[in-house]
C-alpha cells in the first residue's frame, strides 16, 4: 500500500483497510475508527460517527483540523476523534492512525500480562507496546494518555477498550496493528502452555532497524 498522493487516494485506502480490519476480526458493527492525512498537513480525515468499517463509502469521512474543528465532509465525526487529533499533533511524522478492538490484545493487557514479541515480525513492526489505563471513550483523558505513549511506541494497548497503532502511512499503521494482535495471540498461546518468558532475543531487538518497509 503506497503513500497516498491525495486525500482522495487516503480515503480509497481508509475504506479498503476497514474492510480488511472487520474481515480478519479486528472489530465489530461500529467499533473502531480510522484516519489518515497527508505529509505536512494540518487537517486529517477521519471515519464519521457510527459508520461500520466494512461498509465505508467517501462520505463516511469528516475533515477535522489539528485544532478540532470539522471543516468538511460528515459533520459528526468518530467520538474517539480527539484520540487522532491529539495523536497528530504530538507526532509530526505519523500520517495514520488505526484505532481498532483486537481481542487478544485486549484480553492479554487484562488479565494483566504484558503483549511480547516473540517473531521478526513483531520485533520489526511492533518494536514496543505502550499501554493507557481505562477511561470512557472519546475522553480527554483517554486521548492525552494514548498521546503521551505515541511519544515512546507506535503500538498502544487502552486497556479494555482497543488498540491505536501509528505509522507514516496507513498501510504501516494497519501492518503494526495486525502484528500487535498476532504478538497478543502468541503471549496468549504461551501462556496456557505455562510458559511466561518467551520473547524475542533482546539483543537482536537492539539491532534491527526502526524503519521496516
Amino acid at each position: 500500500m503506497r503513500a497516498p498522493a491525495t486525500r482522495a487516494e487516503a480515503v480509497d485506502q481508509l475504506v479498503e483497510v476497514g474492510r480488511l480490519a472487520v474481515e480478519r476480526g479486528l472489530v465489530l458493527a461500529s467499533g473502531g475508527n480510522l484516519s489518515a492525512r497527508l505529509p505536512g498537513e494540518t487537517e486529517f480525515v477521519v471515519t464519521a460517527a457510527g459508520t461500520w468499517l466494512d461498509r465505508l463509502t467517501p462520505a463516511d469521512f469528516s475533515v477535522v483540523t489539528l485544532d478540532g474543528e470539522v471543516t468538511a465532509g460528515a459533520e459528526r465525526p468518530s467520538s474517539e476523534w480527539k484520540l487522532h487529533q491529539r495523536t497528530y499533533r504530538t507526532r509530526p511524522d505519523v500520517n495514520a492512525v488505526v484505532h481498532l478492538h483486537p481481542q487478544h490484545a485486549v484480553l492479554v493487557d487484562a488479565l494483566g500480562h504484558r503483549i511480547r514479541l516473540i517473531t521478526l515480525d513483531h520485533a520489526c513492526y511492533v518494536r514496543s507496546v505502550g499501554t493507557v489505563p481505562y477511561s470512557p471513550n472519546g475522553s480527554d483523558e483517554l486521548a492525552d494518555g494514548a498521546a503521551e505513549q505515541a511519544r515512546q511506541h507506535d503500538c498502544i494497548v487502552l486497556s479494555h477498550h482497543g488498540c491505536s497503532a501509528l505509522g507514516p502511512d496507513l498501510g504501516m499503521a494497519f501492518r503494526r496493528a495486525l502484528n500487535l494482535e498476532e504478538a497478543a495471540t502468541a503471549t496468549y498461546r504461551a501462556l496456557l502452555l505455562g510458559d511466561t518468558g518467551c520473547t524475542f532475543p533482546p539483543e537482536a531487538l537492539a539491532g534491527l532497524r526502526h524503519d521496516p518497509s
